[in-house]
């Protein structure tokens, strides 16, 4: 029964990947030939795919490292993410696109060390709080939380508001399926919310963000394009699609459209039915995940798969939502089908993080 979980889990992930790759090629290879760009068609592609390997080859490591030997390194694999976090604002190191420093450039190629503390936060959580158990004091509790808030604040500064709010929010989940005590968390994540609306409603573009979000109209010529875009092309797909290959929308007319607005497209040219689809291929990855966690061998193990599912359809949630209009644009991949390196190793060894735990599982049946 795990092994068909397992292997259920697997096919819907590399079905996803699949569509997402041919969706990558088909938005980048629009975009060389609309803008005359001096390079390949399948320079995306391959990159891409390189990505895949990489990423591939790791969710493989962990898987066989163990899920108990990475919660217990979770907090040295945190501080290198810390550093990283640091490492964006240094000039040379880190990268500055669209006024914001997310990236740090490594041997020619961008990383983005907030999707990895993304994960890594509620693993080093699963592991100081599993280590305590019943004896989580409120002095051990404060200790733990001053030190989630330190990558925090940085992802907080750099800015990039929709990365805080869904490691508050897996957080806030994490904290109700651990049964942690309301009144040690309860009151300093409300605070940090508090605090990070208010800094939040003090940069521009947030504010900016809400309005068009109401009425992209207001704005088409600036940040109410891609949302308003984006709803032509969801919109224009009607029941099943243009085709593959015949969006108009990609053709320079939808910016980002092989990233955050990538499920536009393809609702474009696989319409209504193509979408339902891809909803179903998340909601299999949700449904298997969860009954997965509900099969753990150890407590630190359901909560791991449960954590990793939720953030894997939350993030989900949240980017077929600001395709759809029903939110506000947040910079949310698709995971396993948006473009991006970091996001798709992230959710690769989220992956084999589940499956390292259901494979014990596996194995302490077969010695009973």
């Amino acid at each position: 029964m795990q092994a068909k979980y397992s292997l259920s889990l697997v096919i819907a992930v590399f079905l996803l990947f699949c569509m997402g790759i041919l969706m990558v090629f088909n938005t980048t290879a629009a975009e060389v030939l609309d803008r005359a760009l001096e390079r390949s068609t399948h320079h995306v592609f391959f990159k891409q795919m390189a990505y895949a390997l990489i990423a591939t080859v790791s969710a493989i490591g962990v898987y066989f490292l163990g899920y108990e030997n990475v919660l217990r390194l979770s907090g040295i694999f945190l501080l290198l993410g810390t550093v990283f976090l640091i490492l964006v604002f240094v000039p040379g190191i880190g990268m500055q696109i669209n006024g914001a420093n997310r990236w740090v450039k490594i041997l020619g190629n961008s990383i983005q060390p907030s999707e990895f503390v993304k994960i890594l936060l509620p693993l080093y959580t699963i592991h100081v709080i599993g280590r305590y158990k019943d004896e989580m004091t409120l002095k051990r509790f404060i200790r733990l939380a001053l030190t989630l808030l330190i990558p925090i604040a940085l992802i907080l500064v750099e800015p990039d508001n929709g990365t805080v709010a869904i490691i508050l929010v897996s957080l806030f989940v994490l904290f109700i399926l651990m049964r942690i005590r309301w009144i040690y968390w309860a009151l300093p994540l409300c605070t940090c919310m508090v605090v990070g609306g208010i800094a939040a409603s003090q940069m521009s573009h947030v504010p900016d963000r809400i309005r068009v979000y109401l009425n992209p109209e207001l704005d088409l010529k600036g940040k109410g394009h891609q949302p308003h875009q984006a709803r032509i092309a969801a919109g224009s797909g009607g029941l099943f699609g243009k085709g593959i290959g015949e969006s108009l929308q990609k053709m320079d007319y939808l910016p980002e459209a092989r990233s955050d607005y990538i499920a536009a497209i393809f609702a474009e040219e696989f319409g209504f039915i193509g979408m339902i689809g891809l909803i179903m291929l998340y909601m299999t990855i949700g449904g298997i995940g969860f009954t997965m966690a509900t099969k753990a061998p150890t407590l630190e193990g359901f909560y791991l798969v449960a954590i990793l599912t939720f953030l894997i359809c939350f993030q989900a949630f949240l980017n077929l939502g600001v395709v759809s209009g029903l939110l506000p644009s947040k910079g949310t991949n698709l995971p396993f089908f948006s473009h991006g390196g970091s996001s798709l190793l992230v959710n690769f060894l989220s992956v084999g993080l589940i499956l390292s735990v259901i494979q014990k599982k596996r194995v302490y049946v077969r010695r009973k």
